[in-house]
């Protein structure tokens, strides 16, 4: 559970449902400043002379308010478009895309109109009946940490079960997943686990739960019925990196129930970085060890017309030929996407 150093309100939040039950979770708290904003000038309310510093101070602010526009951003390839019940993450990554996304707004934030959010949702699987809908409820955020305050994810889950036509998901780096247990998802839901090699996840994935507390979250899932998935990423190749990741593997099939033979969907992402990306990161955490050396990348232009480093054609290949070795070996009735 996410516990921040302040809590700003903005003006309205506090006459809502979430809004209210969320001072009620802090007021409490002498360790917790409660903030009732005049404007929704944030930032003024958040301390930090530099980058450096609003990184550290924003990553410990929670923000409650409205979502304003109700237009939902595409999500593609893997849904149809982001469902935006929270944004920015607790989680202190270094390699995080989020810390060039989110610039110096790094702080995390709650939508106190979920009924609007769930509503607008509707009207959009309406719009494109008779086809699925696919929402995507972490593409800017991780919203496990902030569901004991919010209890959104559960509604939603439990809003997209009952939509035909409607489909939820979303991926997170983090195991406080009880509540979600009984929630009437109706096969509708599929959570994923981000994870990483315990050196990984020690070096640069930093106020994250371990990879054994995520996977032995992902099993508790997959036993209330839901889909589950694991995103390996941003995959490293380092000294020993086939070891690793072979033993991360197979560190969630001895997690797993024995006669567990449930569809498991794989994704492996190999790790790259921008230049703007690179800028930022050396500015929040001036001592990362993060493979940055452009020498030792390939430029390769992206989709979106900006260049990005990655590593080489041929370790590229071999690194695909590993993963889908591995997985298919332990997990073979897996669903692999590299």
């Amino acid at each position: 559970m996410f516990i921040p150093k302040r809590v700003i309100f903005e003006k309205g939040s506090l006459d809502t449902e979430i809004g209210q039950n969320i001072y009620n979770k802090v007021k409490d708290n002498p360790k917790i400043e409660i903030i009732n904003a005049s404007s929704n000038r944030i930032k003024s309310n958040i301390p930090g002379d530099n980058l450096y510093e609003q990184y550290r101070s924003g990553k410990e602010t929670l923000v409650v308010g409205e979502r304003k526009s109700l237009k939902f951003q595409t999500c593609k390839p893997s849904a149809n478009y982001q469902l935006p019940l929270v944004s920015g993450c607790m989680g202190r990554c270094e390699y995080c895309y989020l810390n060039t996304q989110l610039g110096d707004k790094p702080y995390i934030r709650v939508f106190v109109n979920l009924d609007d959010i769930l509503k607008k949702a509707k009207e959009y699987i309406d719009e494109r009946l008779p086809s699925v809908t696919i929402f995507e409820g972490a593409a800017t955020s991780d919203p496990i940490p902030l569901e004991p305050y919010t209890n959104a994810l559960k509604r939603t889950i439990e809003f997209i079960g009952q939509e035909e036509k409607g489909r939820f998901r979303f991926v997170t780096k983090y195991n406080d997943v009880d509540s979600l247990l009984d929630a009437k998802h109706n096969n509708h839901t599929e959570i994923r686990f981000s994870i990483n090699t315990p050196k990984v996840i020690d070096i640069y994935e930093h106020h994250t739960a371990s990879a054994s507390k995520r996977i032995e979250a992902a099993v508790k899932v997959a036993n209330a019925g839901y889909q589950i998935g694991f995103i390996i990423a941003p995959v490293f190749l380092y000294e020993n990196w086939k070891d690793e990741y072979r033993d991360l593997i197979k560190s969630i099939k001895n997690k797993l129930p024995h006669d567990f033979n449930k569809q498991i969907i794989f994704e492996v992402i190999s790790h790259r970085y921008t230049t703007k990306a690179k800028n930022r990161i050396l500015e929040i955490f001036p001592e990362t060890t993060l493979p940055m050396n452009n020498d030792d990348r390939k430029f390769k232009y992206g989709q979106f017309g900006y260049g990005k480093y990655v590593y080489s054609k041929e370790e590229l290949t071999d690194m695909k030929e590993f993963f889908m070795k591995e997985i298919k070996d332990i997990f073979p009735n897996s669903v692999i996407i590299i």
